[in-house]
This record gives structure tokens, C-alpha cells and sequence, in this order.
């Protein structure tokens, strides 16, 4: 209720997420397990003295780092933001912190709303294996890798295809995905690959860095890579990746009026263009 006692409409708040993702069983809530989901909104309901229901930019697995994860709820209580954003980091585990705090128009969805998300994946060459300090977040992979074989083949996956052979199934859930963004960034010991897409379906981002990583190392050809994106189910010659070398780190959203049409054109079942079509040949 407001100051006069009239019952507010809910209002929309739009919350900025980083975790390290080590010691939680993924986003997702699940009954009796240490979810990010899960300690969120159990901080947030008390904060707010009512329940609190997210909704995610993206739900990472288990072991699955996020330095830019996006989540909205609606709410009748009303809040100052960085008072707010304050008292959660005293209410909240040292591994998720709310980094940003703001109001948002009723038409914003997290999930649905988003353009492109955006991921790293974080390995080293070194070999005496990760730094201590980055062993929660950085994988090790052989010396000598082979760095523009994978530039090549990451090349080679760019555009809208069916991504099937990289996905595990799930039923109903599609795996046609417009990959945007995929190559790698050299810093002494440490290779970041750089992935981004309108949206990814289960385990994509860790599969396509392993078989890329197995160019890398010379037991794949860029031109094996390629030829994934004509199978139809899940292959059983690819290596996913650990989770703990990946990060959500950004989430891309348009101006406010164009929320809405982005959230019908997100719930549209995304299909692979015909030959001679403008996108993904």
C-alpha cells in the first residue's frame, strides 16, 4: 500500500547479477539444493516482506559463472535503489552479489526482452596448469595449442544454423540459434573465447569450445567443425568443455519501445533459412 492506504499497482525492477558459480547447482531453483535462484529470492522475500519470483536473462548450469547476469520481478513495495543494493549485500553469500538496481517498464522481460547474450570462456596454456587464484574460473588446456585453427573453425560456425549437434535435447526446445560472435582473444598464457548469440540452447557455449579446442590441439580439422552444423541430433564426438571456465558477462536489450516487439519476435519459432536465403549459408 501507498501513504495513503491504497493498494499499489506492481511495479517492475530490473536487477544486475554477478556469481561465481562453484558451490551452486546452476540458476535454476530446485527444492532442497543450493541454486542461485534459490538464495536470491529467499534474500529478496525477506527484504521485501512478500515473495519474490525471478525471471532470468539466462539460466546457467551447474559450476557456471555470471558477471553479467540480468533478472527481473514485480513488486508493490516501494524502494530507494542504493539503499536497497546496500542492505542485500549484507543479507547475501559472499559467491552472488546484486550489482544493479533500477525500475523498469512493465513490457521489459529478462528472458524475453534480451537481443543477444554475451559469453567468455576463459582457458590457459601455462604449464604448470591455473593460478590459484583464477582456478575457480580459468581451465587448463594443453601448451602449444594451435590459435588460428580455432579462429578458423569458430569462423566456419557463424551465422544461423541448427546448432543440434551441440545441444543436449530437450523436448519441445529448439535448437536453431543465430551465432553472432565466436573468436579468441590471446593474453600471455590466458585464451578467452568470446561468444555471443541471440540465444543458446543447453550446453552450447562449452560444446562449441570443445571442439574447437580439439582443432586446437590437432585432433580435429576446422572442416570436421563445420561439418557438425549439417547433423540433425546431438554428436557424440564432441567434448563439452568444464563449466567452471564459463561467464555470462553481458546481456544485450533494446530501448524501452521496443521491448514489446521484441518479446513477441522472441516467441517466434526460429527456423533455418532455404537456400539462397539472406542469413547462415
Amino acid at each position: 500500500m501507498d501513504e495513503t492506504g491504497q493498494d499499489r499497482s506492481p511495479s517492475r525492477v530490473r536487477l544486475g547479477i554477478s556469481y561465481d558459480g562453484t558451490d551452486f547447482i546452476g540458476w535454476a531453483r530446485q527444492p532442497g539444493l543450493r541454486t542461485v535462484q534459490g538464495v536470491l529470492e529467499e534474500s529478496l522475500s525477506k527484504v521485501f516482506r512478500e515473495p519474490i519470483v525471478l525471471t532470468v536473462a539466462g539460466r546457467t548450469d551447474a559450476g557456471v559463472h555470471a558477471e553479467g547476469q540480468v533478472a527481473h520481478f514485480d513488486t508493490t513495495a516501494e524502494f530507494d535503489a542504493e539503499k536497497l543494493m546496500h542492505r542485500l549485500a549484507r543479507f547475501l553469500p559472499k559467491d552472488v552479489r546484486i550489482t544493479d538496481i533500477r525500475s523498469a517498464p512493465t513490457e521489459f522481460d529478462a528472458r524475453f526482452s534480451a537481443m543477444r547474450r554475451h559469453y567468455a570462456y576463459r582457458l590457459t596454456t601455462a604449464r604448470y596448469g591455473a593460478e590459484p587464484l583464477r582456478a575457480r574460473s580459468v581451465v587448463a588446456c594443453k601448451p602449444g595449442v594451435d590459435l588460428e585453427a580455432m579462429r578458423a573453425a569458430s569462423r566456419k560456425l557463424l551465422g544461423l544454423h541448427n546448432f543440434a549437434a551441440f545441444c543436449r535435447r530437450r523436448e519441445g526446445a529448439t535448437t536453431v540459434r543465430e551465432l553472432q560472435r565466436f573468436d579468441w582473444v590471446r593474453e600471455g598464457d590466458l585464451l578467452t573465447a568470446y561468444v555471443s548469440a541471440d540465444a543458446f540452447c543447453w550446453s552450447m557455449v562449452r560444446s562449441l569450445v570443445g571442439a574447437v579446442l580439439a582443432v586446437g590441439e590437432g585432433r580435429r580439422t576446422p572442416e570436421w567443425v563445420a561439418a557438425l552444423l549439417s547433423e540433425t541430433e546431438r554428436s557424440s564426438s564432441v567434448t563439452v568443455a568444464p563449466a567452471h571456465g564459463l561467464s555470462l558477462i553481458a546481456v544485450d536489450y533494446p530501448a524501452d519501445a521496443d521491448l514489446a516487439a521484441r518479446n513477441a519476435q522472441t516467441r517466434e519459432t526460429r527456423t533455418v533459412p532455404v537456400a539462397g536465403g539472406c542469413c547462415g549459408d
